[in-house]
C-alpha cells in the first residue's frame, strides 16, 4: 500500500482557548523546572556521583528564559467542553495511520498500528487546556514539539504551516514550520512515512539565520499509555532525577530508593527521570507493557537525551490526570528526547547555523520474561535488539541522509496556514530560509502596525479605542521604536522592550512620558507599577494597580478584548493590594467586576483569600465547600493548598489536591 495523505476533521469535546491575556507579560517566567543550587563538581571538574560532567554543568547556566516577551499568556480558556471540530492531517500506509493537528502546535494526536489495531500513544479522548506552556494553555496526548526553552512550548496551542513536500522515497511528506519568538528561531517537521515502513519518520531542523549566537531548546515529547505492568527502557545505568524540590540527583537505575523506577506507578509524586544515555550508545527510549508491546522512539545522535516523567500514583499526581483528561480513562506517562541530557539546559548554536537529526517512531515487541526481568540489563538488552531486528541503526542514519537532501525543497500544496511572525521577521531582516517559506501574504492584524513602523518609521494609532497589541522586543525593534515620533502608544511599546532587555530604568522613564499624554492611561500605570512591585514598593504598586483597574473600568467597553483586560488587570489589582494589606480596596475592585468575572476560578480563590484576611473564615471555607475550578492552576503551584490552610485544619479535599512533592 503507497503512503496517501489526506485532509480530515477530528471531532473532539474540547473547551474553547479564550482570548490572550492582553497584558504584557513583565515578571520573570515562573518555570518549576529550575534549580536553587547547582550540585557540585568535584574537583578538577570530573563527573561523579555528586558532581556532572563539564558540558551540563555549563549548558544548566547557559542563557536560561528570564522574559516570555514577546509571547502573550494565554489563560482564557475554561473547562465547559463542548463537541468541537479540528481540521487535521493523516498520514497512513499499510501498517500505521498517523493523525496530526497542524493548528495546535503540529501535534501528532494518534499514531495507529493498524495490523494489531494497538493505538500506539496516549491518545487524549478530549481537548483541555491547562496551565502548562511556558505561556499558558496546553494540553495533553501524542506527540509534541517542544522549542524554545525549558517547559513547554508557546506554540502548543499555536497554528503551524503545513505543506505536502515530495518525499526522499519519491512519495509524499508532510512539512510544518513556524517562527519560533522567545528565541527568534525558524524550525521545520518533516513527517514522512515510506510506503512499506513500520517507522514514522520525522526529520526536525532548527535554524540561526541571525550573526549572534542562540540558545536552543528541544524536547520531542510523548504521551504513552499507563499501567501497573508498563515499564520504560532505555540504554543508561544512571539517571538525573528531578521531583519538583529544585533540585537534581543523580541515581541508579533502575532501583532507587526501595523502589524498581522505570515502572511509572512505582514512584509517588510527579517526578522527571533524565537518563545518562552510554557514551556511544544508540540512543533510543520505550515504554512496553505487560505483554512486552508497546512504542519505541529512536534517532540520529544529535538528539541524545532520553527522559521519562511520571505523574506517580499519590493523590495529586492521579489529580492532575484526572484534569488533563477525562476522569475514568487509563492514565500516562511521556517518554521524551531531547537535545541535551536534561531539559533544564539550553545548547548553543552559531550564528548561520543549524541542527538537524532524524527521529523515527513505531511498534516494538519484546519478550516480556525478558522486558520484565529482576535483570535492567538483560531487559534492556532484549528491547534493544527487538529494536535493531524492526529497525537498524544504520537504516535510520540512511533514511535522515536522504531526507537531508529534501530539507530545502519548497513546500507544495498548503495544508495550514501559521501565523505572521516569522514573515514579518524575514521581511524585516531579509533573511533566506530555504524549505520554510515565510511569504508577506501571512501578515495579519497583529503584525500590520510593526510592519508599518518597519517601512515608514511610525508607529501607528489605532483607529478605534482598544487594548494594545502585542509588543515586539528584539533589538531590531526596539532600536526602530527609539527613532520613532514619541506618542504615549509608541512609548508603551519601548517600555516594554526596553524592559525586557534589561534596562528597567529606561522602561520607567518611557512609560512615565508616555503617561503624560496618554488618552488611555491604565496600560501604562499597570506598567509602572508592575515595575514597582517588583522592585519591592509595595504601597506604591498597590496605588499605580489601583488607579490602573479605575481607569480601565472607566474606559471598558464590550467585547472579548476589554473582559479579557479587566479579568487580568483585576487579578493583578486584587493581588497587589492583598500584599499591601489595602483589604477595602481590594474589596473595592471585587465589587466593579462583571458579575461573570467573579465565578472565574482565580477570583473565587480570590474572594477566599480576601475573606480570609477580613476575619471572616467560615464564609472563605464555603467558598470551597460550594466548588469551584481553577482552570489556568499552574504546574506545581500550592495556591490551593496554601490558602485551605488558613481557613480550615482539615485534609485538603481529593477534588483540591494538586501537589506535585511532599508536604514541607
Amino acid at each position: 500500500m503507497a503512503t496517501t495523505v489526506r485532509r480530515a476533521v477530528l471531532t473532539l469535546p474540547a473547551a474553547p482557548l479564550g482570548p490572550d491575556n492582553p497584558l504584557p507579560p513583565l515578571r520573570t517566567a515562573d518555570e518549576v523546572h529550575a534549580l536553587d543550587d547547582l550540585p557540585r563538581l568535584l574537583p578538577g571538574g570530573a563527573p561523579g556521583r555528586e558532581g556532572m560532567p563539564r558540558d551540563m554543568a555549563r549548558q544548566l547556566r547557559y542563557e536560561p528564559l528570564r522574559s516570555l516577551l514577546p509571547a502573550r499568556i494565554r489563560d482564557g480558556y475554561g473547562r465547559d467542553r463542548t463537541e468541537t471540530e479540528f481540521e487535521s492531517v493523516v498520514i497512513e500506509n499499510e501498517h500505521l495511520r498517523v493523525t496530526v493537528l497542524p493548528g495546535l502546535g503540529g501535534r501528532i494526536h494518534s499514531l495507529l498500528h493498524l495490523p494489531t489495531g494497538r493505538e500506539l500513544l496516549y491518545r487524549n479522548p478530549v481537548f483541555q487546556p491547562a496551565n502548562f506552556a511556558l505561556n499558558g494553555a496546553w494540553f495533553s496526548g501524542g506527540i509534541e514539539w517542544n522549542i524554545g526553552a525549558t517547559g513547554h512550548t508557546t506554540l502548543s496551542c499555536e497554528p503551524l504551516h503545513a505543506a505536502l513536500v515530495p518525499a526522499p522515497d519519491g512519495g509524499v511528506m508532510v512539512r510544518l514550520w513556524e517562527w519560533e519568538r522567545l528565541r527568534d528561531l525558524p524550525f521545520q517537521v518533516d513527517l514522512w512515512l515510506p510506503g512499506e515502513s513500520e517507522f514514522l519518520y520525522v526529520g526536525v531542523r532548527v535554524r540561526n539565520p541571525h550573526e549572534r549566537p542562540a540558545p536552543v531548546y528541544w524536547w520531542s515529547n510523548i504521551a504513552v499509555p499507563e499501567d501497573t505492568g508498563t515499564r520504560v527502557l532505555a540504554p543508561a545505568d544512571e539517571a538525573w532525577y528531578f521531583g519538583y524540590e529544585r533540585a537534581l540527583r543523580r541515581i541508579p537505575v533502575p532501583h532507587w530508593e526501595g523502589a524498581d523506577r522505570t515502572y511509572p506507578l512505582r514512584s509517588e509524586y510527579p517526578a522527571d527521570f533524565f537518563y545518562e544515555v552510554e557514551e556511544g550508545a544508540r540512543p533510543w527510549i520505550a515504554s512496553l507493557d505487560a505483554d512486552g508491546h508497546g512504542l519505541v522512539q529512536t534517532s540520529t545522535g544529535r538528539l541524545r537525551g532520553r527522559k521519562l516523567f511520571v505523574w506517580g500514583a499519590g493523590g495529586g499526581g492521579r489529580r492532575w490526570q484526572e484534569w488533563l483528561t477525562e476522569p475514568g480513562t487509563g492514565g500516562y506517562a511521556e517518554i521524551q528526547a531531547g537535545l541535551a541530557r536534561t531539559q533544564l539546559e539550553h545548547v548553543r548554536l552559531e550564528g548561520g547555523a543549524e541542527f538537524s537529526w532524524l527521529e523515527a517512531y513505531g511498534p516494538l515487541s519484546a519478550e516480556p520474561a525478558a522486558v520484565h526481568g529482576a535483570d535492567w540489563a538483560a531487559a534492556r538488552g532484549a528491547a534493544e535488539r527487538a529494536l535493531s531486528r524492526a529497525l537498524p541503526g544504520e537504516r535510520v542514519e540512511a533514511a535522515y541522509k536522504a531526507w537531508r537532501e529534501c530539507a530545502d525543497t519548497e513546500p507544495g500544496e498548503r495544508l495550514a496556514a501559521g501565523s505572521g511572525w516569522g514573515a514579518l521577521e524575514v521581511m524585516c531582516g531579509g533573511f533566506k530560509l530555504p524549505g520554510t517559506p515565510f511569504e508577506e501574504a501571512a501578515l495579519g492584524e497583529a503584525q500590520a502596525p510593526w510592519a508599518e513602523l518597519w517601512r515608514t518609521g511610525v508607529f501607528p494609532a489605532p483607529r478605534r479605542v482598544v487594548p494594545p497589541g502585542p509588543s515586539l522586543v528584539g533589538t531590531h525593534w526596539r532600536d526602530m521604536l527609539e527613532t520613532a515620533p514619541a506618542d504615549p502608544l509608541t512609548e508603551y511599546h519601548l517600555g516594554v522592550a526596553q524592559w525586557h532587555a534589561g534596562d528597567v530604568a529606561q522602561a520607567v522613564r518611557s512609560w512615565e512620558r508616555g503617561l503624560a499624554l496618554a488618552p488611555s492611561r491604565w496600560p501604562l500605570l499597570r506598567c509602572l507599577a508592575a515595575a514597582d512591585a517588583l522592585t519591592g514598593a509595595t504601597e506604591r504598586a498597590a496605588d499605580g494597580y489601583a488607579a490602573a483597574f479605575e481607569d480601565l473600568v472607566a474606559e471598558s467597553r464590550g467585547g472579548e478584548a476589554w473582559t479579557a483586560a479587566e479579568s487580568a488587570l483585576g487579578r493583578e489589582t486584587m493581588m497587589a493590594l492583598l500584599a499591601a494589606g489595602r483589604l477595602a480596596g481590594a474589596r473595592s475592585v471585587w465589587d466593579r467586576l462583571r458579575p461573570a468575572l467573579r465565578e472565574q476560578g482565580r477570583f473565587r480563590l480570590l474572594a477566599a483569600r480576601l475573606l480570609a484576611a477580613e476575619g471572616h473564615t467560615a464564609a472563605a471555607r464555603r467558598v470551597f465547600d460550594e466548588g469551584f475550578a481553577l482552570a489556568d492552576l499552574r504546574e506545581g503551584e500550592e495556591t490551593l493548598a496554601e490558602v485551605w490552610s488558613t481557613v480550615t485544619d482539615r485534609p485538603l479535599p481529593p477534588s483540591y489536591d494538586f501537589r506535585m512533592r511532599p508536604p514541607v
